[in-house]
């Protein structure tokens, strides 16, 4: 059973910054690929970041250069530097896991961040 815990979340101010973590049971998260998406109030969710079994990151156009996704093989988690935070990344941020195989996707129950400006 594929779990997904997020944690890290939180109020802050404009150009402050936070560190999201993922903890994932059931899958690996160096052999898988891995990200992170954020849904605001009445939005889509959309793609914030994402790391391949083989490193090769990707991002959205609006966090390049403030955040940062990385991963710790030992504690297999998954993790999302935030810096330089604006009022509208406002969001629930929800960890994603799609496995190799079996076949699967998965997301966390996600964890709200909150920028005051």
């Amino acid at each position: 059973q594929v779990q997904l815990v997020e944690s890290g979340g939180g109020l802050v101010q404009a150009g402050g910054s936070l560190r999201l973590s993922c903890v994932a049971s059931g899958m690996i998260v160096n052999a898988n690929a891995m990200g992170w998406y954020r849904q605001a109030p009445g939005k889509q969710r959309e793609l914030v970041a994402t790391i391949t079994s083989g490193g090769v990151i990707n991002y959205a156009e609006f966090v390049k250069g403030r955040f940062t996704i990385s991963r710790d093989n030992a504690k297999n988690t998954v993790y999302l530097q935030m810096n330089s935070l604006k009022p509208e990344d406002t969001a629930v941020y929800y960890c994603n896991g799609k496995r190799t195989w079996p076949r699967g996707d998965f997301w966390g129950q996600g964890t709200q961040v909150t920028v005051s400006s």
